[in-house]
């Protein structure tokens, strides 16, 4: 079988592997669509932190069914969604109800090879029904289900006002279930054509371009700053001046990551008495949160998806697209 495989920093290739055979109690999938994400973008330029290479990239999946054990509920040609944080089950986080945060996590195409590639063996905890959506909806569920996972950590009402920093696709998926939450929302990015565009496809009432937001972020809260604070950035000095933006009593959500320290300044946060929560990857109830909200009408999947592309065409195109972002949203693979 063909496999896009990144075999080292701004190397991709289309290798032919040995198919692989159903695991015991595993699902065996053929990916139909894949969704590339900053992540994947991330690992082509070797920017990832936790990734070894060679690796087949890909976790936002929507795959059909080609064998399940007999006892399974799942049914040949079936297309289900990919959950694709594969948890141990045992550790604290596990038993807790906290799978998205497991001590051993694997996640697809980023610990273990993922579905840029024609089958895979997966545990049948790890897919969902998708009735009612189409391939393209299933294969956006995973990024927006990180959005929908942050706004619960940050417990949004339609009491919040609420400021999401940073207009890519995780940034977009946040505010879009904050909007669905009732919050009023604004959105800041440094660029005015995406800022613009995650605008209007979320619904938010404000756009804020990054490095005016200072008098922006007063007039939008009348001075008061706003009651939760998204950071989606991956940015170590954004998600420190996000600090500012957050009201007294407010919280603050790290969506994005970097790797190494952060710093603020303690007085303040005291004085303000914030709340500081990481949010990590998500759960299965966050998964079908998203794929309700689709179903609803909630989410225009048509206008997410901007870019298309095939598993011998990404070889090209994931590295123009890695620094060629104009208009981009959402780029799409497609194995039929």
């Amino acid at each position: 079988m063909d496999a896009l495989v990144c075999l080292e920093p701004g190397r991709l290739a289309i290798e032919t592997r040995p198919a692989p055979l159903r695991a015991e109690g595993e699902v065996l999938v053929r990916p139909r669509r894949v969704g590339i994400c900053g992540t994947d973008y991330h690992i082509f330029e070797g920017k990832h932190p936790f990734l070894t290479y060679p690796r087949v990239m890909g976790h936002e999946l929507a795959v059909e069914v080609v064998e399940a054990p007999t006892d399974s509920d799942f049914r040949s040609g079936e297309v289900v969604v990919v959950n694709p944080y594969l948890s141990c089950g045992r550790c604290i986080a596990c038993r807790r109800g906290k799978p998205n945060c497991c001590t051993s996590i694997a996640v697809l195409g980023v610990h273990r090879d993922g579905g840029m590639t024609e089958l895979l063996s997966l545990p049948p905890s790890n897919l969902l029904r998708a009735d009612g959506l189409s391939l393209d909806a299933c294969a956006t569920v995973e990024f927006l289900a990180i959005g929908a996972h942050a706004v619960r950590r940050g417990m949004v009402t339609d009491a919040d006002r609420v400021l999401v920093i940073g207009a890519g696709p995780i940034g977009l998926g946040v505010a879009i279930f904050a909007r669905r939450n009732g919050a009023e929302v604004a959105i800041m990015d440094l660029d005015a054509a995406r800022l613009n565009a995650a605008v209007r496809l979320a619904g938010a009432r404000h756009g804020i371009v990054a490095g005016t937001e200072s008098a922006a972020v007063a007039a939008a809260t009348q001075g008061d700053g706003f009651d939760v604070v998204f950071d989606a950035t991956g940015n170590r000095e954004s998600i420190e001046r996000g600090f500012d933006h957050v009201a007294a009593g407010g919280r603050y959500v790290l969506v994005s990551i970097v790797k190494g320290d952060i710093t603020f300044t303690d007085a303040d946060f005291h004085r303000r008495e914030m709340t500081l929560l990481g949010s990590r990857n998500a759960t299965s109830m966050d998964f079908e949160t998203v794929m309700d909200a689709i179903r609803a009408g909630q989410v225009p999947v048509d206008q997410l998806i901007t870019h298309r592309t095939t598993l011998s065409g990404a070889v090209r195109d994931i590295g123009t697209w890695a620094s060629q972002k104009q208009g981009l949203i959402k780029a799409m693979i497609a194995l039929d």
